[in-house]
């Protein structure tokens, strides 16, 4: 038997704040940061890994939230672990001293995500497969064993779940060998933090042109003017053949959401994303319904499939963006792909942070192969930005990512990036 002995837990913080990487309206100053998990085993050769993705301060308090959640599978049997993470899952979220400190969100929810997380990608590991192809050998009934229909079967039932699984299955060895030959569309990020200059938004833009990207996304919302000017200064750079989205970062009220949406009107916008506070259910609807036919997008910030539930049934948004490290692990992101599939809403996952397009990749060919009704509008968000520090960085090429190969989730980074990166003895941080 296979035991699992050692949770390790470390602090690791990248100085992205001095470059002005991931600088938007709500975030001026970010240094990308990550709380990363390892699960270690009496089998020497196995471990599983994890993260909970964060912007500096604070990291510590996730750290030690991740070391609460985790500690009590120390000496557990990991072959018992690895064949039923839901188990896990419910063990840990409906553990009601934990619970008190959400419920279903906030840092214990996350640090819960990162143990589930850590779970499947040792089981992806010990199987010798990446995560993705893992997920899409599930039957249709073993997906919908893994997620907790507590409170979402008055919108869509255990029931209704397997048969829109069931509806795509005959598609899913074709759409498998589509997505292992071409890849799956990406679009970048990176030329649109708000702390660049003028002068190197537009190069950057000319070099996602040139990248093969087809879409490229601007943070907005600090000032309307300088919005508008961005954005002409992007559409110029990228012409008419390369698409644009947004991303407000919750700064706006919902008026000033409604007004900023009408004015960008001219450039045909691909969506606008965040426009308000995330758990503004009401008024992500009342924005959406007022600007349409401009698509909506939300969900990086989503605690749980319970609020998403209920901002797809009120219409809030029409691009659902899942984040590997926001909610509870594997099970909650399979219980928001699933009701997006229901509310036909296209997931469009959120991966600016380190490690994020690394995670939530796995996710999306999950989704595009074994659940998507239309595969042709999916993508996944790109940046150029700390690959390095991962053990199975992604690869994007010609515009497209590439389908991982190697087993797990990911979401390993590099042996010895603490010795750097490390928070607060890292010489990055004590020099």
């Amino acid at each position: 038997m296979t035991t699992v002995t050692r949770v390790c837990v470390r602090d690791l913080r990248f100085p992205t704040s001095r470059s002005l990487i991931g600088s938007d309206a709500m975030n001026p100053a970010p240094d990308y940061s990550a709380a990363a998990l390892t699960l270690e085993t009496s089998d020497t050769d196995w471990s599983g890994h994890s993260f909970v993705f964060t912007i500096g301060r604070g990291n510590n308090v996730q750290v030690a939230a991740i070391e609460e959640a985790a500690q009590r599978f120390t000496g557990r049997d990991a072959d018992g672990l690895c064949a039923d993470p839901a188990a896990a899952m419910r063990e840990l979220a409906w553990d009601s001293q934990l619970r008190w400190l959400g419920p279903d969100k906030g840092v214990m929810h996350m640090a819960i995500g990162a143990v589930v997380n850590a779970i499947w990608d040792l089981r992806s590991r010990r199987a010798g497969i990446p995560l993705w192809r893992e997920l899409c050998q599930l039957s249709p009934t073993e997906v919908v064993d893994q997620i907790d229909w507590t409170y979402l079967r008055d919108c869509l039932d255990p029931g209704e779940a397997r048969e829109l699984l069931e509806e795509q299955a005959p598609l899913r060895d074709s759409r498998r060998a589509c997505f292992e030959q071409l890849g799956l569309a990406a679009y970048t990020t990176s030329p649109g933090w708000l702390g660049y200059s003028d002068g190197k938004l537009e190069r950057l833009c000319v070099e996602a042109r040139e990248a093969g990207f087809s879409l490229v996304k601007l943070k907005v919302g600090e000032d309307l003017d300088s919005d508008l000017r961005r954005l002409e200064i992007a559409r110029h750079a990228l012409g008419a053949s390369v698409d644009i989205a947004v991303d407000a970062n919750q700064r706006w009220d919902v008026e000033t959401a409604i007004a900023s949406v009408r004015a960008f009107a001219d450039f045909n916008l691909r969506w606008v994303e965040e426009p308000t506070h995330p758990d503004d259910v009401l008024g992500h609807a009342t924005i959406a319904h007022a600007v349409a036919p401009t698509p909506i997008a939300t969900g990086e910030h989503l605690a749980n499939p319970v609020m998403a539930k209920q901002l797809l049934a009120a219409g809030g948004a029409s691009v659902l963006q899942i984040d590997a490290t926001r909610v509870g692990g594997v099970n909650d992101l399979l219980a928001l792909i699933m009701l997006a599939r229901k509310s036909k809403v296209e997931v469009i996952p959120h991966a600016g942070g380190v490690g994020l397009c690394e995670a939530v990749q796995h996710f999306v060919y999950f989704n595009a192969v074994c659940v998507a009704h239309d595969t042709a509008p999916l993508s996944l968000e790109y940046v150029d930005h700390l690959h390095e520090h991962m053990a199975d960085p992604v690869t994007v090429t010609g515009g497209a990512y590439r389908l991982p190969t190697s087993p797990g989730s990911s979401s390993e980074f590099v042996a010895g990036v603490e010795r750097r990166y490390g928070f607060p003895d890292g010489t990055e941080w004590i020099s």
